[in-house]
């Protein structure tokens, strides 16, 4: 049978509180019980003093110089008879009118003899001391009483002030011990509202540039680590959805051009094979590239086993429809292999080609040939070249040297060009003493 859960606050605030004042509670019990303990032990000491005052004024008027214990008149003989009884020995001599069943309580005092103090309830609650009056030939007890009904009313007076006041100080504890909280966790919950904002943008803003106490701090530096992985992740996927567009386009454009060409008016059926060759091709390469892609984001390790000749994928990615007249491919022999996959070979090397085809005035020449690292492509155009300026931020992704010279990109193809040579163990790089034109160097390790 499952136990049945207790109720909880559902905050921390709420939960705090709730400590907070179960703790004060159990304090003001322990203080409230102690204090009114010392308030009666305080009021019944009191109310001894009052009965050995009143008992030693008796005594005053009790003669024990001779053999037989003599009372002697006063003058306030009336105000000393109330609520005393004295006794020579066991025997009374004085009890006050009307003493009642409390007469066996003080014959039971004396007869005990010495200084002592009872409590006993008779209609009302009364306190009984007995004090011994000493003489040279004989002794005698002088027993009084006092009524403890204000001292008990003053006592319950205190108990329910006490009462009230940790009532009082309890509502007080909970609500000041809730604006605390509240307050101190303001900032946590201004953090938190500013990370749910900074994450769903990719800001690079962080709370480490605020200052706050030492825990907040260690919240905030947590915080901003979290951050910095999330927008490094929104970063991978933008890029990555970025470069699947950029890739995309050409298989994509030439499936559309050859539809475009095949409805244009009636085909036989050798033309027809022809555009179905076609559009397989470029499809079979757009799932190449989106695996090639996918696997990268995912960081497997796309220097698989295998080498890849270059000649072939190279002559292979000359033919597209924009290449110019003159594209020249040489190789240092026909077996130069790279030690890549095919599919990334042709990822690395397809983004410079077609930028070199587009800027090309009329030659683009590609050449691969052996070097002391591994592998080395050449790829060379008569173009404009890239502007000084821009030199230095060519390979950041969605940097264009001019957005409108009439050429569609999104600035996408040159970096990842690099960052996948980078991750096969090689590098892309731009040649900036070359003139005219433009040069890329692509280095790969050798098979």
């Amino acid at each position: 049978m499952n136990g049945v859960r207790r109720p909880a606050p559902r905050t921390l605030r709420g939960r705090l509180s709730l400590v907070a004042l179960l703790t004060a509670a159990l304090l003001m019990l322990v203080l409230t019980v102690a204090f009114n303990s010392v308030a009666r032990h305080r009021l019944q000491h009191q109310a001894d003093d009052e009965l050995r005052t009143r008992a030693a004024a008796v005594a005053t008027t009790v003669d024990t110089r001779g053999t037989a214990v003599r009372v002697l008149e006063s003058a306030n003989d009336a105000l000393l008879d109330a609520n005393v009884w004295i006794y020579s020995g066991p025997h009374l001599l004085e009890q006050p009118p009307a003493a009642g069943e409390l007469t066996r309580l003080t014959d039971a005092l004396a007869r005990r003899g010495g200084q002592r103090c009872v409590t006993a309830t008779v209609q009302r609650p009364l306190r009984l001391c007995s004090q011994p009056v000493p003489g040279a030939k004989s002794r005698a007890t002088v027993v009084t009483a006092l009524d403890l009904s204000p001292y008990r009313s003053s006592a319950d007076t205190l108990l329910t002030g006490s009462l009230a006041l940790d009532a009082l100080m309890l509502a007080c504890t909970y609500a000041l011990t809730r604006l605390a909280v509240g307050r101190a966790l303001r900032p946590v919950r201004t953090m938190t509202d500013q990370a749910t904002q900074w994450s769903a943008v990719a800001s690079e803003e962080r709370f480490g540039s605020i200052r706050h106490p030492a825990e907040l701090a260690r919240l905030g530096g947590s915080l901003d680590a979290l951050l910095d992985r999330i927008r490094t992740l929104l970063r991978s996927e933008r890029r990555l959805t970025g470069e699947l567009s950029h890739e995309l386009r050409t298989p994509l454009s030439r499936i559309v051009a050859e539809l475009d060409w095949w409805q244009a008016r009636p085909r036989t059926a050798a033309q027809t094979r022809a555009t179905h060759r076609v559009i397989a091709d470029a499809a079979e390469s757009m799932r190449t590239i989106c695996d090639t892609l996918l696997d990268d984001a995912r960081d497997s390790t796309l220097t698989a086993p295998g080498t890849t000749e270059v000649l072939p994928v190279l002559r292979a990615l000359a033919e597209v429809p924009y290449a110019p007249r003159h594209l020249t491919i040489t190789a240092d022999g026909p077996h130069l292999v790279a030690e890549v996959p095919p599919a990334l070979l042709e990822r690395i090397v397809s983004p410079i080609l077609a930028n070199a085809c587009r800027y090309a005035v009329t030659t683009v020449t590609v050449r691969a040939h052996q070097a002391s690292d591994g592998v080395r492509l050449d790829i060379v155009d008569d173009g404009p070249g890239v502007p000084p300026l821009f030199a230095s931020r060519l390979f950041e992704p969605g940097r264009r040297a001019d957005p409108g010279d009439g050429h569609g990109g999104a600035g996408l193809g040159l970096p990842l060009a690099r960052r996948l040579a980078r991750s096969a163990g090689g590098e892309v790089t731009y040649d900036s003493e070359h003139a005219p034109g433009a040069r890329f160097v692509v280095s790969l390790p050798a098979g």
